[in-house]
């Protein structure tokens, strides 16, 4: 018989690990931050089997871990302080190049944007689903997923590609 960590933590996994991945860019790191809140799941593993959403509870766990993280190290940077993209002709720019492009623009939306479009388009989960998972309403999860996007196609105009 599975443990309710294996039936019910460890599948998310996937999932978790592109998420904290998002937020920190790290591999090693990110693997370290997901052991963290697995660890911190086991421990925790009686109070867990009755949260009415555990998925929510993971996320905001990692991104507590990755906060905490970040304090520790003293690696908190403005986007401010990050350059943009550098400038690319759309008609000599190859298909790898575009999504880089793209997924830089995502890296410098603000947190939320960038977590909800995360969810929504790498994850392919449904308003709802994501509106449960991050505790917030469903007009929230539309109106950042729709600032995200705007902000996405107005600076791929800006960069001279047609969205």
């Amino acid at each position: 018989m599975k443990s309710f960590f294996e039936s019910h933590i460890w599948p998310m996994r996937g999932k978790l690990y592109r998420l904290v991945y998002l937020w920190i860019r790290d591999r090693s790191l990110a693997e370290d931050v997901l052991q963290n809140v697995f660890t911190k799941s086991v421990e925790r593993q009686t109070e867990l089997q009755s949260h009415p959403n555990l998925t929510g509870w993971m996320i905001k766990s990692l991104k507590n871990e990755v906060l905490m993280h970040h304090r520790s190290n003293s690696r908190l940077d403005g986007l401010e302080k990050m350059e943009e993209p550098a400038q690319l002709d759309p008609n000599t720019m190859e298909s790898g190049e575009s999504h880089q492009l793209i997924f830089s623009l995502v890296d410098r939306l603000p947190e939320k944007q960038r977590e909800i479009f995360h969810l929504r388009e790498i994850e392919e989960m449904s308003y709802e689903e994501i509106a449960n998972q991050l505790e917030i309403s469903l007009d929230q999860v539309k109106v950042n997923l729709h600032r995200a996007r705007k902000t996405i196609r107005e600076k791929l105009i800006n960069q001279g590609i047609t969205p």
